[in-house]
Protein backbone atom coordinates (compact mmCIF):
# COMPACT_ATOMS: atom_id res chain seq x y z
CA UNK A 1 0.00 0.00 0.00
CA UNK A 2 2.76 2.16 1.13
CA UNK A 3 4.56 1.60 -2.12
CA UNK A 4 2.06 3.57 -4.34
CA UNK A 5 2.86 6.51 -2.36
CA UNK A 6 3.34 9.13 -5.30
CA UNK A 7 7.33 9.97 -5.77
CA UNK A 8 8.27 13.77 -4.59
CA UNK A 9 11.24 15.14 -5.75
CA UNK A 10 13.84 14.82 -2.80
CA UNK A 11 15.56 17.59 -1.02
CA UNK A 12 18.59 19.12 -2.79
CA UNK A 13 21.57 17.31 -2.07
CA UNK A 14 23.88 20.62 -0.99
CA UNK A 15 21.43 21.28 1.93
CA UNK A 16 22.09 18.04 3.84
CA UNK A 17 25.71 18.60 3.51
CA UNK A 18 27.62 20.16 7.21
CA UNK A 19 26.49 19.58 10.55
CA UNK A 20 22.26 20.15 10.92
CA UNK A 21 21.09 20.41 14.20
CA UNK A 22 18.19 17.89 13.58
CA UNK A 23 20.95 15.50 12.67
CA UNK A 24 22.68 15.65 15.19
CA UNK A 25 20.06 15.42 17.79
CA UNK A 26 18.62 12.35 16.00
CA UNK A 27 22.36 11.10 16.50
CA UNK A 28 22.94 11.47 19.94
CA UNK A 29 19.04 10.10 21.12
CA UNK A 30 20.31 7.14 18.69
CA UNK A 31 22.94 6.34 20.86
CA UNK A 32 21.39 6.75 24.18
CA UNK A 33 19.03 4.07 22.95
CA UNK A 34 21.50 1.96 21.71
CA UNK A 35 23.62 2.35 24.70
CA UNK A 36 20.50 1.68 26.60
CA UNK A 37 19.91 -1.30 24.46
CA UNK A 38 23.55 -2.65 24.87
CA UNK A 39 23.05 -2.16 28.70
CA UNK A 40 20.41 -4.44 28.87
CA UNK A 41 22.11 -7.17 26.89
CA UNK A 42 24.75 -7.28 29.07
CA UNK A 43 22.93 -7.18 32.45
CA UNK A 44 20.41 -9.73 30.75
CA UNK A 45 21.97 -12.16 27.88
CA UNK A 46 20.03 -13.57 25.20
CA UNK A 47 21.87 -16.97 25.89
CA UNK A 48 20.44 -17.03 29.72
CA UNK A 49 16.96 -17.17 28.09
CA UNK A 50 18.48 -20.03 25.38
CA UNK A 51 19.89 -22.03 28.47
CA UNK A 52 16.11 -22.02 30.13
CA UNK A 53 14.47 -22.92 27.13
CA UNK A 54 16.42 -26.92 27.03
CA UNK A 55 13.51 -26.85 30.17
CA UNK A 56 10.64 -26.16 28.37
CA UNK A 57 8.86 -29.06 27.31
CA UNK A 58 5.83 -26.65 25.63
CA UNK A 59 6.82 -22.97 25.47
CA UNK A 60 3.64 -20.72 25.94
CA UNK A 61 2.77 -17.02 24.51
CA UNK A 62 4.21 -15.39 27.18
CA UNK A 63 7.72 -17.15 27.36
CA UNK A 64 7.20 -16.30 23.30
CA UNK A 65 6.52 -12.74 23.78
CA UNK A 66 9.21 -12.51 26.31
CA UNK A 67 11.70 -13.53 24.42
CA UNK A 68 10.54 -11.47 21.01
CA UNK A 69 11.23 -8.77 23.38
CA UNK A 70 14.05 -9.73 24.70
CA UNK A 71 15.23 -10.51 20.47
CA UNK A 72 14.33 -6.73 19.89
CA UNK A 73 16.31 -5.29 22.41
CA UNK A 74 19.19 -6.84 21.29
CA UNK A 75 18.41 -5.77 17.92
CA UNK A 76 18.24 -2.29 18.52
CA UNK A 77 21.74 -2.57 20.27
CA UNK A 78 23.11 -4.29 17.67
CA UNK A 79 21.53 -2.20 14.13
CA UNK A 80 21.07 0.80 15.37
CA UNK A 81 24.77 2.04 15.31
CA UNK A 82 25.15 1.07 12.03
CA UNK A 83 21.82 2.44 10.88
CA UNK A 84 22.56 6.06 12.40
CA UNK A 85 24.24 7.43 9.09
CA UNK A 86 20.43 6.68 7.28
CA UNK A 87 18.58 7.82 9.86
CA UNK A 88 20.40 10.53 10.37
CA UNK A 89 20.48 12.02 7.07
CA UNK A 90 17.06 11.24 6.70
CA UNK A 91 16.22 13.73 9.78
CA UNK A 92 18.63 16.19 8.06
CA UNK A 93 15.86 16.23 5.00
CA UNK A 94 12.87 17.45 7.79
CA UNK A 95 14.75 20.43 8.29
CA UNK A 96 12.21 22.55 6.89
CA UNK A 97 9.04 20.48 8.14
CA UNK A 98 7.40 21.92 11.53
CA UNK A 99 8.34 20.56 14.19
CA UNK A 100 5.97 17.87 15.31
CA UNK A 101 5.72 16.75 11.54
CA UNK A 102 9.59 16.37 11.90
CA UNK A 103 9.70 14.17 15.01
CA UNK A 104 6.69 12.31 13.69
CA UNK A 105 8.24 11.50 10.54
CA UNK A 106 12.10 10.27 11.87
CA UNK A 107 10.21 8.71 14.60
CA UNK A 108 8.43 6.35 12.30
CA UNK A 109 11.18 5.62 9.90
CA UNK A 110 12.63 4.67 13.11
CA UNK A 111 10.13 2.35 14.50
CA UNK A 112 9.31 0.88 11.25
CA UNK A 113 12.85 -0.14 10.90
CA UNK A 114 13.23 -1.75 14.52
CA UNK A 115 9.79 -3.06 14.28
CA UNK A 116 10.78 -5.36 11.19
CA UNK A 117 13.82 -6.52 12.96
CA UNK A 118 12.04 -7.43 16.06
CA UNK A 119 9.50 -9.11 14.30
CA UNK A 120 12.51 -11.69 13.13
CA UNK A 121 12.21 -12.94 16.61
CA UNK A 122 9.16 -14.82 16.10
CA UNK A 123 10.81 -17.57 13.82
CA UNK A 124 14.29 -17.06 15.72
CA UNK A 125 12.15 -18.41 18.71
CA UNK A 126 10.10 -20.46 17.13
CA UNK A 127 13.52 -22.19 15.15
CA UNK A 128 15.10 -21.61 18.67
CA UNK A 129 12.85 -24.35 20.57
CA UNK A 130 12.95 -26.87 17.78
CA UNK A 131 16.65 -26.78 18.22
CA UNK A 132 15.94 -27.47 21.66
CA UNK A 133 14.47 -30.74 21.51
CA UNK A 134 17.15 -32.22 18.66
CA UNK A 135 20.05 -34.69 19.55
CA UNK A 136 23.56 -32.88 20.07
CA UNK A 137 24.62 -34.35 16.82
CA UNK A 138 21.67 -33.25 15.10
CA UNK A 139 22.46 -29.45 16.49
CA UNK A 140 26.47 -29.32 15.79
CA UNK A 141 25.33 -30.37 12.08
CA UNK A 142 22.50 -27.56 11.78
CA UNK A 143 25.32 -25.10 13.23
CA UNK A 144 27.62 -26.38 9.82
CA UNK A 145 24.52 -25.47 7.71
CA UNK A 146 24.01 -22.13 9.33
CA UNK A 147 27.29 -21.48 9.29
CA UNK A 148 28.27 -22.69 5.49
CA UNK A 149 24.62 -21.30 4.14
CA UNK A 150 25.85 -17.77 5.57
CA UNK A 151 29.13 -18.02 4.66
CA UNK A 152 27.81 -18.36 1.06
CA UNK A 153 24.90 -16.19 0.98
CA UNK A 154 28.28 -13.58 2.45
CA UNK A 155 30.08 -13.37 -0.87
CA UNK A 156 26.47 -13.84 -2.92
CA UNK A 157 25.22 -10.98 -5.16
CA UNK A 158 22.13 -10.57 -3.35
CA UNK A 159 24.00 -9.44 -0.39
CA UNK A 160 26.35 -7.20 -2.34
CA UNK A 161 22.98 -5.43 -4.02
CA UNK A 162 21.32 -5.06 -0.46
CA UNK A 163 25.09 -3.80 1.12
CA UNK A 164 24.91 -1.21 -1.22
CA UNK A 165 22.22 0.29 -0.38
CA UNK A 166 22.84 0.15 3.01
CA UNK A 167 26.22 1.82 2.59
CA UNK A 168 24.88 4.66 0.59
CA UNK A 169 22.18 6.42 2.49
CA UNK A 170 22.31 9.81 0.42
CA UNK A 171 21.62 7.25 -2.68
CA UNK A 172 19.04 5.31 -1.06
CA UNK A 173 17.00 8.42 0.03
CA UNK A 174 17.49 10.05 -3.35
CA UNK A 175 16.32 6.52 -5.01
CA UNK A 176 13.32 5.93 -2.59
CA UNK A 177 12.18 9.44 -1.66
CA UNK A 178 8.36 10.07 -0.54
CA UNK A 179 7.61 12.97 1.60
CA UNK A 180 5.29 13.46 4.92
CA UNK A 181 5.17 11.02 7.70
CA UNK A 182 3.60 8.00 4.99
CA UNK A 183 6.48 8.54 3.43
CA UNK A 184 9.48 8.32 6.40
CA UNK A 185 7.21 4.63 6.68
CA UNK A 186 7.63 3.94 3.54
CA UNK A 187 11.25 4.38 3.69
CA UNK A 188 11.52 3.39 7.04
CA UNK A 189 10.21 -0.21 5.57
CA UNK A 190 12.03 0.07 2.77
CA UNK A 191 15.35 0.70 4.57
CA UNK A 192 14.75 -2.49 7.00
CA UNK A 193 13.86 -4.50 4.26
CA UNK A 194 17.94 -4.43 2.66
CA UNK A 195 19.27 -4.54 5.97
CA UNK A 196 17.04 -7.28 6.82
CA UNK A 197 18.82 -8.54 3.32
CA UNK A 198 22.00 -8.02 4.22
CA UNK A 199 22.23 -9.29 7.48
CA UNK A 200 19.58 -12.32 7.71
CA UNK A 201 22.17 -14.37 7.34
CA UNK A 202 24.44 -13.60 10.40
CA UNK A 203 21.99 -13.47 12.69
CA UNK A 204 20.94 -16.78 11.82
CA UNK A 205 24.72 -17.86 12.84
CA UNK A 206 24.33 -15.86 16.32
CA UNK A 207 20.84 -18.13 17.05
CA UNK A 208 22.36 -21.46 15.87
CA UNK A 209 26.34 -21.31 15.98
CA UNK A 210 26.73 -19.27 18.57
CA UNK A 211 23.49 -19.91 20.82
CA UNK A 212 23.17 -15.49 21.31
CA UNK A 213 26.38 -15.77 23.24
CA UNK A 214 27.40 -12.35 24.19
CA UNK A 215 30.71 -13.30 22.33
CA UNK A 216 28.84 -13.76 19.31
CA UNK A 217 26.80 -10.69 19.80
CA UNK A 218 29.66 -8.20 20.15
CA UNK A 219 31.42 -10.03 17.10
CA UNK A 220 28.58 -10.10 14.51
CA UNK A 221 27.20 -6.37 15.65
CA UNK A 222 31.20 -5.52 14.71
CA UNK A 223 31.03 -7.39 11.45
CA UNK A 224 27.68 -5.52 10.57
CA UNK A 225 29.49 -2.13 11.80
CA UNK A 226 32.38 -3.07 9.39
CA UNK A 227 30.84 -3.98 6.55
CA UNK A 228 28.12 -1.15 6.91
CA UNK A 229 30.33 1.87 7.70
CA UNK A 230 33.83 1.23 6.71
CA UNK A 231 35.75 1.37 3.52
CA UNK A 232 36.06 -1.66 1.94
CA UNK A 233 33.11 -2.87 3.47
CA UNK A 234 31.90 -5.00 1.15
CA UNK A 235 35.17 -6.67 1.09
CA UNK A 236 34.37 -7.68 4.87
CA UNK A 237 31.74 -9.11 3.93
CA UNK A 238 33.15 -11.79 1.63
CA UNK A 239 36.53 -12.33 3.94
CA UNK A 240 33.46 -13.11 6.76
CA UNK A 241 31.51 -15.58 3.99
CA UNK A 242 35.21 -17.66 3.55
CA UNK A 243 35.71 -17.67 7.15
CA UNK A 244 32.54 -19.34 8.35
CA UNK A 245 32.10 -21.58 5.21
CA UNK A 246 35.40 -22.78 6.33
CA UNK A 247 34.25 -22.56 10.47
CA UNK A 248 30.69 -24.70 8.90
CA UNK A 249 33.37 -27.11 7.39
CA UNK A 250 35.51 -28.16 10.18
CA UNK A 251 32.16 -28.48 12.38
CA UNK A 252 30.35 -30.78 10.21
CA UNK A 253 34.41 -32.81 10.02
CA UNK A 254 34.28 -32.59 13.78
CA UNK A 255 30.88 -32.07 15.47
CA UNK A 256 32.19 -31.84 19.05
CA UNK A 257 33.26 -27.82 17.56
CA UNK A 258 29.81 -27.28 17.43
CA UNK A 259 29.48 -27.52 21.84
CA UNK A 260 32.75 -25.28 21.73
CA UNK A 261 31.17 -22.35 19.70
CA UNK A 262 27.93 -22.55 21.54
CA UNK A 263 30.02 -22.81 24.98
CA UNK A 264 32.53 -20.34 24.16
CA UNK A 265 30.93 -17.20 24.98
CA UNK A 266 29.59 -17.30 29.06
CA UNK A 267 27.03 -15.16 30.04
CA UNK A 268 28.27 -11.58 31.92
Amino acid sequence: MLGGLPRESPPDATALSGRDPARVLTAALLLVLAALAWARVLLSPMDDDMAGMAMVMAPTVAEGLAYVVAWAVMMAAMMLPSALPMIGLYAATQRNASRGRRVVSVALFTAIYLGLWALTGVPIYLGSVALSTVTAKALAYASAGALIVAGIFQVSPIKQVCLRHCRSPLGFLFGHWRDGWQGGLAMGWAHALYCLGCCWALMVVLAVAGAMGLAWVFLIAAIVAAEKLVPGGAWVARLTGVVLVLLGLAVAARPGLAVALRAGSPSM
